[in-house]
């Protein structure tokens, strides 16, 4: 799809949060999205710098993609919510959720008298839980963080346990005190009775199934029922869940192309580049990409104090035990290099000297410098290749500016 062919579509997409897909030529879907503004993440895909900004897989699935369609959500939460539940159902080849990454986290609903909503990675769905310990499971989600914050939101409409035992096994007084302590501050349900819990359950459910009409229809009904048994602070309370449904609070999601809050679930990608002209005024740079949005205020530079010429692997290494001695920046899950199998053997040695256990991957460029392949572990390679490519794109720019800068300052050029 060109930029003219989309130039209507465009148009029409509103200011407003919401899903999108990006159709083929057989209106198959070949990518689904959420976004805060429709208009303003759908306007990000064409760009002349695709290719760098996101990575070859989605350029190509730009070019082959010939029309868009959306829907519109009430909130970003919904949005959030609405989305998984459609990468769930369609599986398109352009989502990388749709690989079977046994990292991404799921939503667990236990099937117990009191059921608790947890949050748990796929790997540890079959370790931790027998089919029959499960009343419902929600996901894959992408983002640990993401699915934290959106339960936050939840909670303050539906209180829910989420202790790592059954509610009836909590016996200890430090267990005990804990979930009190809870209730106190309204985080779990206060002394709920064993049917209005389960109900909370059902609509948590239902929220996660995209029903939020469904939710509103029956609370409306116990809200008029109540009144009409002269329950009054009942039906209040009812009203005020009514109230906060419809106007979901979800600004801890509301950020600029969806970039999410750092948790230690957040995926952090770190890429680094060397750059110098023969040798000279030689550089290094860190560029930081967190669940798939560049993190410009943790950008570091580095001026080369150990290495004589033009040796980018020993720059790159210097680089590397620089950034090591900052134990208080947080680790990333991936490591990104520019070059090839020298630079990638070469921070990895870094890496192991120093006991720390990070997958490196190098970005192999052609003549023109774009990204040709990745080295690394595969299954790495393939659920993060977007973080990967911007990273490295970014460390490129990046370094570029700063060693240009540094020989203007001191008359190298």
């Amino acid at each position: 799809m060109n930029k003219e062919q989309l130039s209507k579509s465009k148009k029409k997409l509103p200011d407003a949060p919401g899903v999108y897909f990006f159709l083929g030529a057989k209106k198959e879907i070949l990518y689904i999205g959420k976004a805060t503004s429709l208009a303003n993440r759908v306007r990000s895909y064409f760009t002349d710098d695709i290719l760098e900004k996101r990575s070859p897989l989605i350029e190509k699935m730009v070019i082959e993609a010939k029309t868009i369609e959306w829907t519109v959500t009430d909130s970003v939460l919904e949005a959030l919510l609405l989305e998984t539940n459609l990468i769930r159902t369609h599986k398109p080849r352009y989502n990388t959720i749709s690989k079977d990454d046994k990292s991404f986290n799921h939503l667990v609903i236990t099937k117990e008298e009191f059921p608790r909503v947890l949050i748990v990675r796929a790997k540890d769905l079959a370790e931790k839980f027998e089919t029959t310990e499960i009343r419902s499971v929600f996901g894959p989600f992408t983002s640990g963080g993401l699915l934290k914050e959106a339960l936050k939101i939840i909670r303050k409409i539906f209180q829910f346990y989420d202790t790592h035992t059954p509610i009836d096994k909590a016996r200890s007084k430090m267990a005990s005190g804990k979930i009190n302590f809870n209730r106190q501050i309204g985080i779990y349900p206060d002394n709920t009775s064993k049917e209005d819990y389960q109900k909370t359950i059902r609509h948590i459910e239902l929220l996660f199934e995209g029903k939020k009409n469904t939710i509103l229809k029956e609370l409306e009904r116990d809200m008029k029922r109540y009144a009409k048994e002269r329950k009054f602070e009942e039906a209040g309370v009812v009203k005020k869940k009514i109230f906060a449904l419809t106007h979901i609070q979800d600004v801890a999601l509301i950020k600029e192309r969806d970039r999410v809050y750092r948790d230690d679930r957040t995926i952090r990608v770190e890429a680094y580049d060397v750059a110098h002209l023969s040798g000279t005024s030689m550089v290094g740079v860190m560029t930081v990409v967190e669940s798939g949005e560049p993190d410009k205020a943790s950008y570091r530079k580095f001026k080369i104090q150990t290495v004589i010429g033009a040796n980018d692997t020993a720059a790159l290494a210097e680089i590397l035990n620089r950034r090591l001695g900052h134990t208080e920046w947080p680790l990333p899950q991936c490591i990104v290099v520019d070059g090839g199998v020298a630079q990638k053997k070469r921070a990895e040695s870094v890496l192991n000297t120093a006991g720390v256990h990070i997958p490196v991957v190098a970005v192999v460029k052609d003549e023109h410098h774009r990204p040709k392949r990745i080295l690394g572990p595969q299954s790495l390679v393939s659920s993060l290749e977007s973080d990967i490519i911007l990273a490295n794109a970014e460390a490129h720019r990046f370094g570029i500016g700063y060693h240009r800068d540094l020989r203007k300052k001191s008359n190298f050029g």
